[in-house]
């Protein structure tokens, strides 16, 4: 009996599950718009659980809400200070959405929003190009001092410059490459592992007894990958609150 195996990135794959032409621009519905905005609906779903209904003795969705609030106000306060409370709302929604992409990507037959390097590049890049008008609007011209620090002799000034100025730049692949690669690996393997033991189940005889054992190691990487999700969510709204601390202080 042949068993048909399909590759652990097919998941990966951007499906277009409507199609839209647009005097020529392809604006098609594909399934990474799906569940991004899914995500979206299901993250302020979330919120209004227990928006209108707070009370002293919290429920288990207040309860939930109030912990990550203050993990996110942590956040800020350990990265910013009292200065970087006027920008609590972005991180905060930040921190949420990103949470909510990779949870939902955990589900069977769904899709990974963030294991897509153009999703993870764009957002990292918004953010720095907003975190550099923030820079400017706070600092003027001086913003650019942040590239070279004083005292420094005037013959390495250009090579200075130039390297400060790509470790500066790198900060955007920094950013992106670390949440597409982990969520990415993770499901990979997930993939893998699940394969495997659905092969030996199906091969039958003493195979099928021992499916077990991929089974088992499976189960335990799904509960790393689910620390992995809500961790990777952290990172990213922690690093952006660093690098947003580097324009405003000029570090």
């Amino acid at each position: 009996m042949n068993f048909f195996i399909s590759s652990p990135l097919e998941q990966f794959e951007i499906i277009t599950i409507l199609p839209i032409s647009f005097f020529g621009l392809n604006i098609s519905l594909t399934n990474s718009f799906f569940f991004m905005f899914l995500t979206l609906f299901l993250t302020l779903f979330w919120i209004s659980l227990t928006f209108f209904r707070s009370s002293v003795v919290p429920s288990y969705w207040q309860l939930l809400k109030e912990n990550l609030y203050l993990v996110t106000v942590s956040i800020i306060q350990d990265s910013l200070g009292k200065k970087g409370e006027i920008y609590f709302p972005f991180i905060f929604s930040l921190h949420l959405f990103l949470l909510f992409c990779n949870l939902i990507g955990m589900v069977p037959y769904s899709f990974t929003v963030s294991s897509h390097i153009i999703f993870t590049f764009t957002l990292a890049l918004t953010i720095f190009i907003g975190i550099n008008i923030i820079g400017l609007k706070t600092h003027g011209l001086m913003f650019f001092s942040l590239f070279l620090p004083r005292g420094v002799p005037l013959f390495i000034v250009p090579l200075l410059i130039t390297i400060e100025f790509l470790s500066y730049i790198v900060k955007v692949f920094t950013l992106s490459i670390r949440l597409f690669a982990n969520m990415t690996s993770g499901h990979t393997l997930l993939k893998i592992i699940a394969g495997f033991a659905w092969t030996m189940l199906t091969a039958g005889g003493i195979l099928a007894i021992f499916h077990v054992i991929p089974l088992v190691l499976l189960l335990a990487l799904i509960g790393l990958e689910l620390a992995i999700a809500a961790l990777q969510a952290y990172v990213f709204t922690l690093l952006t609150c660093i690098y947003l601390n580097d324009v405003l202080d000029l570090h």
